[in-house]
């Protein structure tokens, strides 16, 4: 998937480490490189391959952030929508339990706060259906079948 959905909260978090990184963080480094080749010889130079090691976890990190805020779709929450979409709340009933499920990007997924991604078989299993509809969920333990009881 090319789309990276994000809030406008998340955008505006990975925009801000991106410029730390681009320019705070790659001064610190670059520093550190130097003062490592000051040491002499690179190739026992433990500082060096640090550093190094460091630089290039950096130059990753600013690619990949460049990457995702540039195929970023910022999500809008729905009003009214009368079908499962990226940014609905949507309340679930499996069995006699009931589960809150907000669908987000995969940036942004964190099960443990009910924010999963729309990417997930989860999420995907929910997107385009409607309030009352039963929604047949594929996990490790098998297939289980939610129902849609509410979407906000």
């Amino acid at each position: 998937m090319d789309e990276h959905y994000l809030s406008k909260e998340r955008f505006e978090e990975l925009k801000k480490e991106l410029q730390e990184l681009r320019s705070k963080k790659r001064l610190e480094v670059a520093e550190r490189l130097k003062q490592a080749k000051e040491y002499g010889d690179l190739t026992e130079n433990s500082e060096y391959l640090e550093a190094r090691e460091e630089q290039s976890w950096l130059e990753n990190r600013i690619f990949e952030l460049e990457d995702i805020l540039k195929k970023a779709v910022i999500i809008k929450k729905p009003s009214g929508s009368s079908e499962v979409e990226v940014g609905c709340t949507v309340t679930i009933k499996k069995g006699d339990q009931v589960f809150k499920y907000t669908i987000v990007g995969s940036d942004e997924a964190s099960p443990k706060e009910g924010k999963i991604s729309n990417e997930s078989p989860l999420g995907r299993a929910f997107l385009n259906h409607k309030i009352g509809e039963s929604v047949i969920v594929s996990t490790p333990a098998g297939k289980v079948t939610c129902q849609i009881t509410n979407i906000e």
